[in-house]
This record gives C-alpha cells, structure tokens and sequence, in this order.
C-alpha cells in the first residue's frame, strides 16, 4: 500500500513541473499515464466504469476551477493565469491500489484563492489526526467539518473518502461532515482515503453534462486534497506523500 501510494505522489510531484498558463489538461494526463506505467503500475482511474454513462476516459482527473472533482482531462481545456486544479490519481501496483489528490495553482492566484487551498488542505490534516483506533468515522468528518465551516467554506456532502485496499473504492465512507463517535469505528490495520472537498461558496454541487465532472451550483471555484492513511494505535500513518509536490513548488 505504501509503495502504491508513493508512486501516486512522486506522479503528482511530476506533474507539477507542468502545471502552468497554456497548457492542456489532457497534456497532463499524457504525462500521468506514462509515469504511472513507466514505474509498473497501471492508472486505476482509466475505464472506472460509470453508472450514468461511458467509463472514464483518462489516467487523471483534472478539476479546474468551479469543478470540484472527477473532471475529465481535454486538448479544449487549457489551463489560465489564475486558475486552481485539482489533480487526482490513483495507481494499481503488485496488486495493491494508490490514491491521492492536490490543488494546484496555475501561474499566481488570488490571495482568496490561496486561503481556500491552504484552509482545505489544513482541514486535511485535521481529519487525519483523528483516524486512530478506537475512534469512529464521524471524528474525522467533525474535525474537516468544524474547520472549513467556522472559516465561512462549504463542505461537500454527496461525495466521501472511503476505504482502500485491493479495491480503490473499500467501506466505510469517509464523509468531511459528522459527529464525533458516530459512524463506523476505525481499527489499527484499516486504510482509509480522506479527501476533504471544500466550496469557496454554497455547497450544492451538480454533475455536469459529461456525466462526470461535478461542479459547485454557483459556480465558485473548490479544493480538494486527499491521503491515503493507514489507522494505527496512536498516530495515523500517511502512505501517500506531498513531499515532491511541494519540494517543486517550493512550499
């Protein structure tokens, strides 16, 4: 599990010595795809069958701006000064799944937009330390809740983190909304996908014509960061990493 999830973020970090004005979201995929099988592994998103239509087309997706998740890489969709996008990943390796996402920012952003990436990916961190055993799934999605909301962000309700195994989709459902000691409860051993998606404005989302991408109802721009853990007795255990990401980014 952790080898799968490294390979996803050393993808990441790949991709962001590409991310910049005038380049083509499906450029971005290009590179994913021949990273990801380049190191032995297979792109887990490509083909993940959907119940409204065709299967995905792509290795990656790429979310920009007002789409909050799921969107599909394209040559029309060329990225802009100013322009936030969420990149997620997933990689099959040995048999084991990899599953991670970040927001980037596309040339220099708004300083709004800078403090709806930054409280999003806090918000990440927030949830992970509450996945420990002995603790339930409603802990995580209080500690993602309580932050976004009390700094004025909405939080996505119709879509979770989830659990992650052999399969890249496993129980329980990780909601970024809950009460403490609800839920499914954590035991050291599980790995669990936390991905806190969070609005700059309403929550409502919608699935856009493609029948795939999801974007906010008011067309305001959302984040969304996610880690692969795994529950210990203590601490959780991140599989995932942001370290090369951000090391090109110089964060």
């Amino acid at each position: 599990m952790r080898a799968a999830n490294l390979l996803v973020g050393s993808t990441l970090g790949e991709l962001a010595k590409h991310i910049r004005p005038g380049v083509s979201t499906a450029y971005l995929d290009k590179i994913a795809d021949t990273f990801i099988r380049d190191h032995g592994a297979v792109p887990t998103f490509k083909g993940f069958p959907n119940p409204y239509g065709s299967p995905f087309p792509a290795s990656i997706c790429t979310s920009v701006n007002a789409c909050v998740v799921h969107g599909v890489p394209s040559e029309d969709q060329i990225l802009k000064e100013g322009d936030i996008v969420s990149i997620d990943c997933g990689t099959l390796l040995d048999g084991f799944n990899g599953d991670s996402a970040y927001t980037f920012p596309v040339g220099e952003i708004s300083e709004e937009l800078k403090t709806l990436l930054l409280t999003t990916k806090e918000s990440l961190y927030k949830g992970i330390e509450q996945a420990v055993h002995g603790n339930h799934v409603g802990d995580i999605g209080q500690a993602v809740q309580d932050y976004c909301e009390q700094r004025g962000y909405g939080v996505v309700r119709e879509l979770t983190g989830h659990g992650i195994g052999r399969e890249m989709h496993e129980e329980p459902q990780i909601p970024n909304y809950g009460k403490k000691g609800n839920g499914a409860k954590l035991k050291s051993g599980m790995c669990i996908a936390i991905e806190p998606m969070i609005t700059m404005g309403k929550r409502q989302i919608w699935l856009s014509s493609d029948r795939w991408s999801i974007v906010t109802r008011d067309n305001k721009s959302a984040a969304h960061y996610e880690h692969t853990v795994a529950i210990r007795n203590g601490k959780a255990d991140i599989l995932s990493s942001f370290t090369e990401i951000e090391k090109t980014l110089h964060i």
